[in-house]
């Protein structure tokens, strides 16, 4: 047969084909007018280091298993030098993966040096365990649905709660004074070192915190621009704890501490338990006049929600 003919047969192209040849790897007969000509055994082997090379086998390390067919074996493998060029391929997936993870590692130790620069609190030792970055978000996270858990919200006025702020100040929330506030409300932010509550990616909302704290912070400005007076984060975290998140992820506005659940019991606000807490759901109120004008619930993905409060804010400015 025709080199087209193999190369189409064996799901490869003309050009491998002819590469596997100047290996020495195939061996064409030629005929008198001095075309190639393949056989059925040549198309055995092409398939053959087709599907090594899926494998992470590169054509030339492939001989000794062409070499095993061309014996009479009916498997590549089934000799003691295809074998072990399975090791060797092993062998060489471990060093890259090694290499890979000394880089990793790296990585990590320069982003929990950057996260800890110009605060008080110390980056980990070497006996610690490395800092997590929470600000990437699996692909598979669930997406949580509207439960009408936030219905009755929109309309309602604020409660008259003062809760502590990250920077010492306590923050009354039916005072908040003129123009509009952001408030977003969300479970809990991870922290270096510390383990996020078991199964946690698997609840829908739940997953996202630090990089929706992120979003707020990166769109601060535009957020102030689109007639923003004020943005707020709460949960249910104390304030130490969340003292750490604003110096570590230097955040431009302060955090609300609420560990009673207090907002939530005044305004019977979406929670949920996981690892034993109970965790405020992800919400975010844009209140006017100590009224709360707007509701975002649910919220996904939490890494784009600051955008959408920003078109929000834009496409709402306040009349006259």
């Amino acid at each position: 047969m025709r080199i087209g003919e193999l190369a189409g047969r064996a799901g490869v192209t003309t050009k491998a084909v002819r590469y596997y040849e100047a290996l020495g790897l195939l061996a064409p007969t030629r005929l008198a007018n001095g075309y190639r000509d393949y056989d059925e055994h040549d198309v055995r082997l092409t398939r053959e280091i087709r599907a090594l090379g899926r494998l992470g086998i590169p054509a030339e390390g492939t001989r000794p298993f062409l070499e095993c067919l061309d014996l009479g074996h009916q498997h590549a493998d089934d000799c003691p030098a295809a074998l072990a060029g399975y090791r060797d391929a092993i062998d060489e997936l471990t060093r890259r993966i090694d290499g890979l993870t000394a880089r990793r590692t790296l990585l990590v130790a320069h982003l929990n040096e950057a996260a800890h620069r110009n605060s008080r609190f110390p980056p980990h030792t070497e006996d610690e365990e490395p800092m997590t970055d929470y600000t990437t978000l699996p692909a598979d996270l669930p997406v949580p649905e509207d439960d009408g858990a936030a219905d009755h919200l929109r309309g309602a006025r604020m409660p008259d709660l003062r809760l502590r702020a990250t920077d010492g100040v306590t923050v009354g929330l039916g005072e908040l004074g003129a123009g509009r506030t952001v408030l977003y409300v969300y479970p809990l932010t991870g922290r270096p070192g510390t383990d996020l509550p078991d199964g946690w990616d698997s609840i829908p909302g739940a997953r996202g915190c630090t990089a929706e704290t992120c979003g707020f912070r990166d769109h601060h400005q535009d957020l102030l621009a689109a007639g923003a007076a004020r943005v707020y984060g709460l949960s249910s975290q104390e304030t130490d704890y969340q003292r750490e998140v604003t110096e570590r992820l230097r955040l431009p506005f302060q955090m609300l501490s609420d560990p009673g659940h207090s907002l939530a019991q005044a305004l019977d606000l979406p929670t949920f338990i996981a690892g034993g807490l109970t965790l405020y759901k992800r919400l975010t109120l844009i209140i006017e006049n100590d009224v709360i004008e707007h509701v975002f619930y649910p919220i996904f993905p939490p890494d784009e929600h600051a955008d959408q409060v920003v078109a929000w804010l834009g496409a709402h400015a306040p009349q006259g």
